[in-house]
């Protein structure tokens, strides 16, 4: 039986998912093209045996070199449901250990014949790097600061699931901006699908310039939320600040967290959204979380889908997936 081409030597437009703008010119076309393949890939999921020979014969690994819970087992989850192999590549048990490099770590792993790695990384760019050493298939997983696109592209896809199309839409992104890959990943799929953005966070939780993104930007969060059709939590990343940005989580809760009485001031149909995991009394109170509004494990769900979307894209045959399930 012949081995499928890595995705590197296929003719498709998508070859990485490194960020937003890797799907294409038409940043709303490529988003458009991954969620008409995650509504087939719901009704797949949703079947009593989930899974469909789309990837058969093609292998993902995993290269997390972060902790991570909803991202590796989506990503796992997603691959074994379109009958691909999966490896998972431990960092606190390899040779990275004993002084590895990553471009040999990533010379080893190509050389066991896969097809994809999906990798997460504390440092930005990590991803993009891997990918010029790489002929498999790179998608980020999220690095540093810099993007999380499957994040993003669930989110779109949740929203769309609940509001219909997000052009017109207003969505408040709250919190940590200044340290948020989702953060950066969703403004430029939230704008590129029409709708407007507003990031509220205190001034030391901002980047030093917000000079070209498309967004507006407030520090009172309760002027904001009546006009509000998807309120953006973001977790406070206590791992990643390395100066006092703010003067306590209470004062933070106090000023930008979603509390029951902010909840309250939202309209009717307006969404609740977290990335996940949840400082649960920090940026959102614990039972705002359980609210009919908050869509959180709905982000979850989703983010299978997208994620067997996004690689049935990559590693696919470039023809339809067909939709017969697998034997």
């Amino acid at each position: 039986m012949t081995r499928p081409a890595p995705a590197s030597h296929r003719h498709g437009a998508l070859r990485n998912l490194l960020g937003i703008a890797d799907l294409g010119p038409d940043i709303a076309a490529g988003i458009a093209e991954v969620m008409r393949l995650t509504d087939s890939f719901v009704e797949v999921s949703e079947r009593a045996i989930p899974k469909v020979p789309a990837l058969r014969g093609r292998t993902v690994v995993s290269l997390f070199f972060e902790d991570s819970t909803r991202t590796r087992l989506s990503f796992e989850t997603a691959a074994k449901r379109l009958s691909a192999d999966t490896m998972n590549f431990s960092v606190s048990t390899s040779s990275v250990k004993k002084g590895e490099s990553l471009r040999d770590t990533i010379e080893t792993i190509e050389a066991m014949g896969v097809d994809a790695i999906v990798v997460r990384h504390a440092s930005a760019g990590v991803p993009r790097q891997i990918a010029h050493w790489a002929s498999s298939a790179v998608i980020n997983a999220g690095d540093g600061w810099h993007e999380h696109p499957t994040q993003a592209l669930l989110d779109c896809y949740t929203i769309r699931q609940h509001l219909g199309e997000l052009s017109g839409r207003h969505i408040t992104i709250v919190g940590d901006i200044k340290h948020s890959r989702v953060a950066r990943s969703n403004i430029a799929a939230f704008t590129a699908l029409g709708a407007d953005v507003t990031v509220v966070a205190p001034p030391t939780l901002l980047p030093p310039s917000l000079e070209g993104w498309p967004v507006k930007v407030a520090h009172d969060l309760d002027a904001v939320l009546p006009g509000t059709d998807v309120c953006y939590l973001l977790r406070m990343q206590r791992e990643r600040m390395t100066e006092a940005l703010i003067p306590s989580l209470r004062e933070y809760t106090a000023r930008y967290g979603l509390t029951e009485e902010r909840a309250d001031r939202l309209a009717e149909h307006a969404l609740i959204m977290h990335p996940g995991p949840m400082n649960r009394g920090v940026e959102i109170a614990a039972d705002v979380a359980e609210r009919p509004n908050a869509v959180i494990v709905d982000q979850v769900r989703n983010g299978v889908a997208v994620r067997m979307a996004v690689l049935f894209l990559l590693l696919g045959s470039g023809t339809e997936w067909g939709g017969e399930p697998d034997a």
